[in-house]
């Protein structure tokens, strides 16, 4: 008897602690790039034509910046001082990107993590555009 009494018991707190965690927050957000997708300049003053992807910009209290941009021929992310961690993973195309008065070509797979304090900007090279995945810690 003892036992069930410890089963029923654990078995109610495991749901009281469900039943709590889905009224006070969205256990998941589904969003699609086609609904949150916005045509943009290039960011920072980097000029040109830009898709940008701004995902769960509308989620209470997250801490992390999601993104997704498509820099079209021609354009570019201005050169800008960082003031977080920022990391941009390349997932098509071709660019050039400037890292404190340094240049190197950046391609698909390549990922570059940008430390507070350094300047950077990134521009499309090629003929494809050049689609990156950026993330930073939102304060």
């Amino acid at each position: 008897m003892e036992i069930v009494k410890v089963i029923l018991v654990t078995a109610i707190s495991m749901t009281t602690s469900v039943v709590a965690f889905s009224q006070t927050t969205q256990p998941y957000i589904l969003e699609h790039e086609k609904d949150i997708a916005k045509n943009e300049p290039g960011t920072h003053n980097g000029g040109g034509s830009t898709v940008g992807y701004s995902f769960f910009s509308k989620a209470d209290g997250l801490k992390l910046v999601f993104r997704k941009r498509v820099l079209h021929p021609g354009s570019a992310i201005g050169y800008h001082l960082q003031k977080e961690d920022e990391i941009y993973y390349v997932i098509g195309g071709t660019g050039e990107m400037q890292m404190n008065g340094k240049s190197f070509p950046v391609k698909e797979g390549d990922a570059i993590l940008t430390r507070p304090g350094s300047s950077h900007g990134l521009k499309q090279t090629g003929k494809d555009d050049l689609v990156i995945l950026i993330n930073y810690q939102n304060h």
